[in-house]
């Protein structure tokens, strides 16, 4: 009886590690993702600001990097990761889907501004409307920052 208490408990812990582990991994996964995309939009920001010269490529690896992370941004709030060392508000997971269709218009307008960016010009036109995505998803689902 001992042997089959211990064997449970056991596993029980054991399932419970798993677990653990990957929610840890996914909120990593996730957190990598978004800082990427913060990454990719700090030399572009920089140029709106007139602190960093214009540079074409840079802009265009920027866009595309936003792209990429936009389109597995529906997969990087997974149920097991609710919990954790996390920025992201309870209320993500509660609204999936909006998060998903915010995801796609961030990857729509990258994509979008990636085709008519050109010049200068053309991305201070087009940056903007890429950016300005950022806002409403950090407001509405991610910690304020202390």
């Amino acid at each position: 009886m001992m042997i089959r208490t211990t064997a449970a408990l056991v596993a029980v812990a054991l399932g419970a590690t798993i677990v653990y582990a990957q929610n840890l991994n996914a909120i990593k996964i996730r957190q990598d993702a978004m800082k990427s995309m913060g990454n990719a939009a700090k030399e572009p920001g920089a140029m709106m600001k007139g602190s960093a010269p214009f540079d074409l490529a840079k802009v265009q690896g920027s866009l595309k990097t936003i792209q990429d992370v936009a389109s597995k941004g529906k997969s990087l709030f997974p149920d097991d990761s609710k919990t954790g060392e996390t920025d992201a508000l309870p209320v993500v997971f509660e609204k999936k889907a909006d998060v998903a269709t915010r995801f796609d218009k961030l990857g729509a307008d990258a994509k979008a501004a990636a085709a008519a960016t050109k010049d200068e010009a053309t991305f201070k036109a087009e940056w903007p409307k890429v950016v300005g995505n950022c806002g409403g998803c950090h407001k509405e689902y991610r910690k304020p920052k202390q």
